[in-house]
């Protein structure tokens, strides 16, 4: 695919999507975009890119058009709504949903887009804000393996570790793998720095050998030192990761399968979301143990 030829409609433009925008816009591509807010898209304005006021002009203009917004119900808005995609968009028109979203909307997705001769995958990621900056998101691709070697391209501006991994709905099922994986971790990390406080020893200095052994982890090496510095702000926020926990659960249950740790970890989370912390970053589950 020629990048110098290519349209590139970008919906959402959050946390993640902003910076991975950004990085479209920097590698050349022609850039379409669309958000609720559109204060949100003014620095990708003064960059060259181009405002569209709603989905609908995204899709007539684009030849891909990449999603990045916050829950299924937006998905399904911006893509089966009076304005959406899948209305609008020409044939040919590849759609890129990178939200995390349900297996069953992503397969949902393929199959209407697949009647009006337009392809789909479901391409999640992971590697929070700044993954997204640094262009080195992993992304799990979900869809015809022939329209995601079409799109590669695309997708190799926006991230480094970069797997088809199946049929529709495929990515966001790795994508649930992911962020299980991501709660019990999350849990683990914030009691270790807490013992460490609790101990009277230097979080720092623990930090620094713990994090280079066998309890190494992304989420030890790049949110624990935010909670040290006192930083809170969302690399990924604690409403979007409760979202994705209860998907995963409920998928769980489709299959017969108990996760415990998770249920367990979703519990602290939406006890935090309780008491006002739902816009923070999902390192703020230290605060669960009100020492920091």
């Amino acid at each position: 695919m020629d990048k110098q030829l290519t349209s590139i409609g970008f919906i959402g433009l959050g946390v993640m999507g902003r910076n991975m925008a950004f990085n479209l816009l920097k590698s050349g591509y022609s850039l379409n975009v669309y958000n609720r807010s559109k204060d949100k898209a003014n620095l990708l304005l003064e960059q060259g890119a181009t405002w569209c006021p709603s989905p609908k002009e995204v899709a007539e203009q684009s030849a891909v058009i990449i999603t990045m917004v916050g829950y299924p119900y937006d998905v399904e808005e911006v893509y089966f709504g009076e304005n959406g995609l899948l209305k609008h968009a020409n044939e040919q028109t590849v759609l890129i949903d990178m939200t995390t979203s349900t297996p069953t909307l992503a397969r949902k997705i393929y199959q209407a887009a697949k009647e009006k001769n337009i392809e789909a995958i479901d391409a999640p990621v992971s590697g929070g804000d700044i993954g997204a900056q640094k262009g080195n998101l992993t992304i799990m691709v979900g869809g015809d393996v022939e329209t995601f070697e079409k799109v590669l391209p695309v997708l190799k501006v926006l991230g480094e570790n970069i797997v088809h991994q199946g049929a529709a709905g495929s990515g966001q099922h790795t994508k649930m793998c992911n962020q299980i994986a991501i709660a019990s971790n999350m849990m683990g990390v914030s009691e270790a720095i807490v013992y460490a406080k609790k101990a009277e020893l230097d979080p720092e200095k623990v930090l620094k050998s713990i994090s280079a052994g066998a309890a190494g982890s992304w989420s030890l090496s790049n949110l624990i030192p935010r909670v040290l510095a006192g930083d809170y702000s969302p690399g990924f926020f604690i409403k979007h990761f409760i979202k994705d926990m209860k998907i995963a659960l409920d998928e769980a249950e489709k299959m017969n399968l108990e996760l415990p740790g998770l249920a367990l970890s979703k519990k602290l989370y939406e006890q935090l979301a309780e008491n006002g912390e739902e816009n923070s970053g999902t390192q703020a589950l230290v605060k669960y143990w009100d020492i920091f």
